[in-house]
């Protein structure tokens, strides 16, 4: 179990020193220059990190234990583990679009999409509290499903490094992007998820494989370009401070908060995209 936990992270810090360094050497589009928002990616990133070993790694353990095991003794080894991770890629897929569709739940999403510029650390830009209550709706997920250890780590392994994958700014050529796109979710689809128009934000909830919108009618028609907005429409990034306070500030009606972020560093003025109109 420890040995798995630490292949876990030795191979995800490197998936994603990786892309950290490929995208800087192979851009899609330019990046602002400045600290500030790398500092609240960092920050965020950090209190799930204590929050994992305390709250999130347990839960799963216990989940996984102490579950009923109704499963037969034939559906297990390669067969099982390939089922796992088909059940729990589209059990996430619903529960991403539950964040986006339910008010109370958006809260805790919503910093993740303020973030206006997507690289490898949005992927792991996220509120603790979301952290925490998918954490508790996985637990029931898991016990439902008789889940074991084994499958629960790998798909993390698999998830963590898909994120990085399809949020990162690195720009891959277009006909290996449009093979790979047909079955696992590239940063031709997600980028758009992270399009600052709600209809966008509001579609491509698929984390893993691709299938799961073109099922359920959720794939935007929108095409990926150099010069698309990222965030929330009608809002600007906050501090980190705010981010970490905004699902607990009072709103109206259940909408997300209109609060003003600040604007720092070189992100008060976003320099200009590479090419144009050109799709990425």
């Amino acid at each position: 179990m420890e040995a798995l936990l630490a292949w876990k992270s030795v191979f995800v810090i490197v998936f994603f020193a990786a892309f950290l360094v490929a995208e800087r050497l192979r851009p899609a589009v330019q990046a602002p220059t400045g600290t500030g928002r790398l500092t609240r990616n960092g920050v965020l990133w950090g209190a799930n990190l204590i929050l994992s070993p305390l709250f999130v790694l347990p839960l799963t353990l216990l989940a996984t234990q102490y579950g009923p095991a109704w499963r037969p003794e034939w559906l297990g080894g390669g067969l099982g583990l390939a089922l796992d991770l088909i059940l729990l890629d589209f059990g996430i897929y619903f529960l991403h679009r539950a964040f986006h569709e339910t008010p109370f739940l958006w809260r805790f999403h919503e910093p993740h999409h303020l973030d206006e510029t997507l690289d490898a650390t949005t992927a792991v830009r996220f509120h603790f509290g979301e952290v925490a209550i998918s954490a508790v709706i996985r637990t029931v997920f898991v016990l439902a499903l008789d889940i074991d250890w084994t499958s629960v780590i790998i798909f993390e392994i698999l998830v963590l490094t898909a994120a990085i994958f399809h949020h990162s700014n690195v720009k891959l050529p277009a006909k290996a992007e449009g093979v790979l796109s047909r079955f696992i979710v590239t940063p031709s689809i997600h980028w758009v998820h992270h399009h600052a128009v709600r209809a966008d934000t509001d579609s491509n909830y698929a984390l893993i494989f691709s299938l799961w919108d073109p099922l359920f009618g959720t794939r935007s028609k929108t095409v990926r370009t150099a010069d698309m907005p990222i965030g929330v429409e009608g809002q600007r990034d906050l501090p980190v401070v705010q981010l970490l306070l905004a699902p607990f500030w009072a709103r109206e009606d259940g909408e997300p908060s209109q609060a003003q972020g600040v604007e720092c560093d070189a992100e008060k003025s976003p320099p200009p995209l590479t090419g144009e109109r050109d799709r990425v």
